[in-house]
């Protein structure tokens, strides 16, 4: 089944070479040049996946993906950023963005990213549907966690993909290259690269209520990495 993809940004040149590159791989492409029209199409339309320039008029991009949040939790969001603003793009991970590409950046890096994160969904793991730890139930279809009093948060696919493998593989610290490799579904890169792991992490363990200075759920293993907590249950 051909993929949607909606490419919200507002230079001419740029929204044309998405279009084309992303329609000679084989997606149907929704094109839109401002935040307002961009909004309406990514809390509506039927999509596979967004990719949204930060810089918009309008709406800009943190605006759309918070709505977006709100309502479409799991809609996979790739952000466009300026070179240099690592602060949006910090922000961008933080506020739930899959993925971010910098300009200027080829068609063949975004056709890459683009992929990763489809085959991921595509090849989510059935066998782990949902977990119990540390008194928190993590629901991995509905991309949900619980707590006791009924509370609950929502996941973004990136987050629950990075939280997945850590439980598949329990009692294991998994190092920074690892996950970009297995849930990045990238090689695993630089310093900048090992820092969008982090960044990822963090969010999660405010997500899940988890303090990095003493983590009950995603621990640190200095020198090595990430590990999960012991499971209540398998």
């Amino acid at each position: 089944m051909t993929k949607t993809v909606l490419v919200v940004e507002d230079d001419p040149a740029i929204r044309r070479g998405l279009t084309d590159a992303l329609q000679f791989a084989g997606y149907n492409v929704i094109a839109c040049a401002d935040g307002k029209e961009g909004m309406a199409m990514a809390l509506s339309a039927d999509l596979d996946l967004v990719i949204l320039d930060i810089m918009l008029p309008g709406h800009d991009g943190f605006e759309i993906l918070s709505e977006v949040r709100k309502t479409r939790p799991t809609l996979p969001i790739i952000l466009v950023t300026a070179r240099g603003a690592e602060h949006d793009r910090v922000h961008g991970l933080q506020s739930g963005a899959d993925d971010y590409v910098v300009k200027p950046f080829s068609s063949k890096e975004v056709l890459a990213r683009v992929g990763a994160v489809l085959r991921r969904s595509a090849e989510r793991p059935t066998d782990v549907v949902r977990v119990e730890v540390a008194g928190r139930s993590i629901d991995f279809e509905r991309r949900e966690v619980r707590w006791k009093d009924s509370s609950r948060v929502h996941l973004s696919e990136r987050e629950a993909d990075l939280l997945r493998y850590l439980v598949q593989n329990p009692g294991r610290a998994i190092s920074r290259h690892e996950l970009l490799e297995r849930v990045w579904g990238l090689p695993g890169g630089g310093a900048s690269s090992t820092r969008a792991v982090d960044m990822h992490i963090v969010n999660l363990r405010n997500k899940l209520d988890d303090p990095s200075d003493a983590p009950q759920v995603v621990l640190t293993v200095r020198g090595k990495g990430y590990m999960l907590a012991q499971p209540e249950t398998p």
